[in-house]
C-alpha cells in the first residue's frame, strides 16, 4: 500500500510538472520590443538609442530585448509618432516639428529663445514637459525627450551685424525660416541634403542649423564664417515615446527600470549633441574659417527682430485656449536655470 501510494504522489507531481513548465518557459523567454529611430545608424543619436536599449537590457537582466530600427525603416520619421499609438512600433524617436500643429504645446519649445547648448536645451525640454504634461501626448508614455544646441548662422562672407545680413539668400526650414525672415534676409527652404552644393555654387549666401552639420554634413568645406548668435538660438525638440498598452502591461520592476533610465539617458543625449558641436566647431576652424561672437548689444537687437515670432506663437496658442505666454515665460526661466548650473 506504501509503495502504491508513493506511485501516486511522484505521478501527480510528473503531471503538474508537465502542466506547469511550459508555462515556466514561457515566462523565461524575454520581452521582446521594437524601437524606430529616425537617425542613421551611424548618427550620434542613434548610437545613444542603441546604448539606451542595452542599458534596459542589462539593468532587467536580460527579461527586455529591444531591437532598434534605424533610418526610419519601421516608420518614416513623419509617422513615428502614430506608428507607436497603432503599435506598429513599441517604441519611437522623432522629431514634434515634423508635424506641425500636432502639437502646439510642445512647439514653443523650437522658439529663438536663446539656447546654450544642447544639454540646456534637453533639460529644460523635459521640465517643461513634466511641469505642463500636454494632452496631445497623452496617447502614449513619454519616456524622455532631448534637443539639439543653438541653431546658429552660417555665410560665404562673413556677418557681423543685422546689416551685414540684409537680402543675404539663407538656407532654412520650418521656424529657422521665419527666423531669416525676421532677420531681414531670404530664406530659401531646403533640406540639409542639396545644401552642401547650393553653397558652393552661391545659390544660398548661407544656412541656419547647429554648428555640428558644418562637420556632419561637410558644410565647413563651402562656408567661410560663423555668426555665433546665442540670442536667437533655436532648438529642435525630440520625443522618445513607448505605446501606452505595452507600457501599462509591464512589470512594477520593469517600469522602473525604464523610468530610471530614461531619466539618464536624456542628459546622455544632451551631451553627444553638444560633443557634435564641439565636433564641429573644431573642424571649421581647422580649415580657417572664422566664429564670430555677436557684441551683447548686437545680440539684442537680434532678439528684438525675432520677437513677433514669440508674439505670434503666444497669439496663436491663445486662439486654442493653451497658456502661451505661461509657455514661454517658463522656457525662459528653465533657460536661465539650467544655463546656471
Amino acid at each position: 500500500m506504501r509503495s502504491h501510494h508513493l506511485s501516486t504522489i511522484l505521478a501527480i507531481a510528473a503531471l503538474a510538472f508537465s502542466l506547469l513548465s511550459p508555462a515556466a518557459a514561457v515566462a523565461a523567454e524575454p520581452l521582446t520590443l521594437t524601437y524606430s529611430v529616425f537617425f542613421p545608424p551611424t548618427h550620434g543619436q542613434c548610437q545613444a538609442a542603441m546604448d539606451w536599449a542595452k542599458e534596459i537590457e542589462k539593468r532587467t537582466d536580460g527579461r527586455v530585448k529591444i531591437s532598434v530600427f534605424p533610418t526610419g525603416t519601421l516608420t518614416p520619421a513623419k509617422q513615428c509618432f502614430d506608428g507607436v499609438v497603432s503599435g506598429i512600433s513599441d517604441i519611437g524617436m522623432s522629431v514634434f516639428a515634423y508635424t506641425r500643429g500636432r502639437f502646439p504645446a510642445m512647439e514653443a519649445l523650437d522658439l529663438p529663445l536663446g539656447y546654450p547648448s544642447g544639454l540646456v536645451a534637453t533639460r529644460v525640454a523635459n521640465a517643461y514637459y513634466a511641469k505642463f504634461k500636454p494632452q496631445a501626448l497623452d496617447p502614449v508614455k513619454v519616456l524622455y525627450l532631448h534637443a539639439h544646441g543653438p541653431g546658429l548662422l552660417h555665410t560665404r562672407k562673413p556677418v557681423r551685424s543685422l546689416e551685414d545680413l540684409a537680402n543675404l539668400k539663407i538656407r532654412s526650414t520650418g521656424l529657422s525660416a521665419k527666423i531669416v525672415e525676421r532677420l531681414g534676409a531670404v530664406p530659401v527652404a531646403m533640406d540639409q541634403g542639396p545644401a552642401y552644393e547650393a553653397l558652393q555654387k552661391g545659390v544660398v549666401e548661407g544656412t541656419f542649423s547647429p554648428i555640428e552639420t558644418l562637420k556632419g554634413w561637410k558644410q565647413a568645406e563651402v562656408i567661410k564664417s560663423t555668426t555665433e548668435c546665442t540670442g536667437v538660438g533655436y532648438t529642435t525638440a525630440m520625443f522618445v515615446v513607448m505605446n501606452k498598452a505595452k507600457w501599462e502591461a509591464l512589470p512594477a520592476d520593469i517600469q522602473a527600470v525604464f523610468s530610471d533610465v530614461s531619466r539618464e539617458w536624456a542628459d546622455v543625449h544632451g551631451r553627444v549633441w553638444d560633443d557634435s558641436d564641439a565636433q564641429g566647431r573644431e573642424f571649421t576652424l581647422s580649415l580657417g574659417n572664422q566664429i564670430l561672437p555677436l557684441e551683447e548689444a548686437e545680440n539684442q537687437r537680434w532678439r528684438q527682430a525675432v520677437q513677433p515670432i514669440l508674439d505670434d506663437y503666444i497669439k496663436d496658442a491663445k486662439s486654442k485656449n493653451l497658456p502661451g505666454d505661461e509657455y514661454v515665460a517658463t522656457l525662459r526661466q528653465l533657460i536661465d536655470e539650467f544655463s546656471a548650473r
